[in-house]
């Protein structure tokens, strides 16, 4: 690994080769807050892939996407005098101190569940901090990945489940009542019934420390690994998966699942 000082130069070192760009390149002078966006989300997507993958050197590699496109916000942010990225990295420096008083200061905590509420706490006294408990939750979130966050939040001040058990009561409530709904063909309804059965099962794998969303991935990476198999076995066989009975695909599909449990 590197020393303090050689990190340090490499961030210096990577200062300087976005500088230079920003002056001389036409693609990196023309770009804006709102031209980078897509790409900055784009390039967070990339990282969560590698790090769903476990491929350590894609993941130094995302890692640096994401971080050019920290700095290049930072250089922005310096042309039109609003800030540099001294000031992104002290203001950040500032938060962590101010959110971790029982590191810098007396506070007193035992475990990780007493950091995540002794955070909450914090982030409501900061000066331009959460007025809410739900408005750091950003928007813009995916939905299933927002719905944890709201009950992650929600549970830091008391809002939860006395027993974890109890929430599968829930769970059975709101896949009977959507069950109902879809039964009278109301469509307004059944999506809001739909909806709150997911949210109960998303509260459900928060409360067993399951992250849904990384579990939703897993299972969709399964189903395209094993939708490829019958596909490139029905080819195989000359045959195109629209002329194939489900009974054919379906005994190709408990192929794919065997070879992977051996």
């Amino acid at each position: 690994m590197h020393s303090r000082q050689e990190k340090l130069e490499a961030f210096g070192r990577l200062l300087d080769v976005l500088d230079n760009l920003r002056e001389k390149c036409p693609w990196d002078r023309k770009q804006t807050y709102d031209s980078l966006r897509p790409h900055t989300i784009e390039e967070a997507y990339e990282l969560c892939d590698a790090i769903m993958k476990g491929d350590k050197k894609e993941i130094c590699k995302e890692l640096g996407d994401v971080l050019e496109h920290i700095i290049f916000y930072g250089i922005i942010g310096s042309e039109k005098g609003d800030y540099d990225i001294a000031d992104v990295c002290n203001a950040e420096a500032d938060k962590l101190i101010f959110r971790h008083p029982h590191i810098y200061g007396e506070a007193h905590v035992n475990s990780s569940e007493e950091v995540s509420k002794l955070w909450e706490q914090v982030k409501q006294k900061e000066k331009d901090g959460n007025k809410t408990v739900l408005s750091g939750v950003p928007t813009s979130l995916p939905s299933l990945i927002k719905a944890y966050r709201i009950q992650d939040k929600a549970r830091n001040v008391g809002f939860d489940w006395d027993e974890r058990e109890d929430v599968w009561n829930k769970v059975y409530e709101e896949i009977g009542e959507l069950r109902s709904e879809l039964q009278k063909e109301d469509k307004e309804r059944s999506l809001d019934e739909l909806g709150d059965f997911i949210f109960s099962v998303v509260n459900a794998a928060r409360l067993y420390h399951l992250n849904p969303d990384t579990a939703l991935e897993r299972t969709n990476q399964k189903f395209i690994r094993r939708f490829n198999y019958v596909e490139q076995k029905a080819k195989e066989m000359g045959k195109e998966l629209k002329d194939m009975t489900l009974g054919e695909m379906d005994a190709l599909w408990n192929e794919a699942k065997n070879k992977e449990k051996e």
